[in-house]
């Protein structure tokens, strides 16, 4: 049984979901602090937050790239949301998917049309996305006129969800179908694994990667458009450090730091074990730096868990080039 849940990565992020959130209740047993309806509505627009961007980026990283500009593309969709969005909202967040999508395609077409690292291209795409922002909004926060639609994205259904965490939940269900039910997350996956063999399988591994990179650029987008409906404000720079923690998502959720492993439901835990961690502590009176302290720690031994793993595949690459 444990060699069976050894090879399901994306199990391991519930059962360190299922350890935290038993720690959090023993420590708060009888106080009511933690075990609680509000904890868990928190928990879950912080995923609303963090969920989306971590799918799309871990998507990147399951094919073996990276996107570094999730950050900037973040604000830049919340900001075109909030400008084109006044009348009609749904059109503010319609246009920055499209523009986020946009991005994303036109930065993976790049890569894999000039033969361009991610890590180059990206970097240069968060450069790009923060100037665009800087542009737009004239380097100001700008605020959002329309009280109402800020405090219906936040509204409370059924207690504990929101519009904004349940758009965050579908994107995980959307991703997840595809993954599972089509040849689309094999593909990616064996687009990561080994990208050679997957083009001599028949696998048209160009178009996977632009398409990984369209998707994380539409999911930062959904989080940032909808996280500036709810703050009822866009800043050039407020949404830029959503890559740690979408990046620690997705390693805690086991996505392959080699590439080639991952799926969206272990993506989906690893951004809740990050989400019940902040909101157990700050729910239990501890400092904010103990979340980044106790994260740390976790990235950590993934990492080392992830070692054997990356170990066998540089050891396959040795033996294919002697």
């Amino acid at each position: 049984m444990f060699l069976a849940l050894k090879n399901r990565r994306d199990v391991w992020p519930f059962l360190l979901l299922a350890l935290l959130v038993a720690g959090f209740a023993l420590t708060d047993f009888g106080q009511g602090h933690f075990l609680n309806p509000a904890t868990l509505f928190s928990v879950l627009q912080q995923f609303a937050t963090l969920g989306p961007v971590a799918l799309g980026l871990g998507l990147t990283m399951i094919a073996r790239e990276y996107d570094l500009s999730v950050g900037g593309v973040m604000s830049l969709a919340g900001c075109i949301a909030v400008m084109t969005g006044v009348d009609n909202p749904l059109l503010g967040v319609a246009c920055a998917l499209i523009a986020g999508l946009l991005y994303g395609v036109a930065q993976g077409t790049i890569m894999t049309r000039l033969n361009i690292a991610s890590v180059g291209v990206t970097l240069g795409g968060l450069l790009t996305a923060g100037g665009l922002t800087y542009v737009l909004t004239d380097n100001a926060t700008i605020g959002y006129a329309r009280a109402d639609i800020a405090a219906l994205v936040n509204a409370p259904i059924l207690v504990v969800f929101s519009i904004r965490n349940l758009a965050a939940i579908a994107a995980f269900l959307v991703a997840g179908f595809f993954f599972y039910a089509t040849r689309w997350g094999r593909d990616l996956t064996a687009t990561g694994s080994d990208r050679r063999a997957a083009r001599m399988a028949g696998v048209n591994t160009k178009t996977f990667l632009i398409g990984a990179f369209g998707v994380s650029g539409m999911m930062a987008a959904l989080s940032g458009s909808l996280l500036s409906y709810s703050l009822a404000a866009a800043s050039p720079v407020a949404l830029a450090d959503a890559l740690i923690p979408a990046t620690a998502s997705a390693i805690i959720g086991g996505v392959s730091l080699s590439g080639g492993k991952g799926t969206p439901w272990g993506i989906a835990g690893g951004a809740l074990v990050l989400c019940v961690l902040r909101s157990g502590m700050t729910a239990i009176g501890l400092a904010p730096y103990a979340t980044d302290l106790v994260t740390g720690c976790v990235l950590l031994l993934v990492a080392l868990l992830d070692s054997n793993a990356l170990a066998q595949r540089l050891h396959g690459l040795r033996q294919r080039l002697t």
